[in-house]
């Protein structure tokens, strides 16, 4: 994915959308906004936990959907089909294997001062940044 022209707009008003949503997300329903957990629950569904989930993962497509209509930053993506689908099973195994994903971790748990959720943050983040440095330099040459 190449985007230019990057703004610090774009992200801190995406920041701030992600952390009213999980705000309102805790406030009113309880729950924290760890997108794993909350598209693994659709796959075993609890009593009336299926609305909530799916609602919440619905608003996620739209507004990145919305974004890209909007167009205010030119996204392309070079990756093949294969490629993204290998890219999120291994993100699905990573989240399985963390307890969690950046956004339960990084954002929610963070933001509790959770000792497990800084410690998988850090874990995720060195690891992102070793798997770009391994495939732009040492892989892919």
């Amino acid at each position: 994915m190449i985007i230019e022209n990057f703004t610090p707009v774009s992200a801190l008003l995406g920041g701030a959308l992600i952390g009213v949503a999980a705000t309102l997300l805790l406030l009113l329903n309880g729950r924290i906004a760890g997108v794993s957990g909350i598209a693994g629950g659709l796959l075993r569904p609890a009593t009336g936990d299926v609305a909530w989930r799916a609602l919440f993962l619905l608003g996620l497509m739209i507004g990145a959907g919305g974004y890209g209509l909007v167009d205010l930053v030119p996204i392309r993506i070079d990756a093949s089909l294969p490629i993204l689908v290998l890219g999120g099973l291994l993100v699905g195994f990573g989240t399985q294997l963390g307890k969690g994903c950046t956004s339960g971790h990084g954002v929610c748990g963070i933001a509790r001062l959770s000792r497990r959720s800084i410690v998988a943050t850090l874990v995720f983040m060195i690891s992102a940044g070793l798997t770009v440095y391994l495939v732009r330099h040492v892989i892919g040459g």
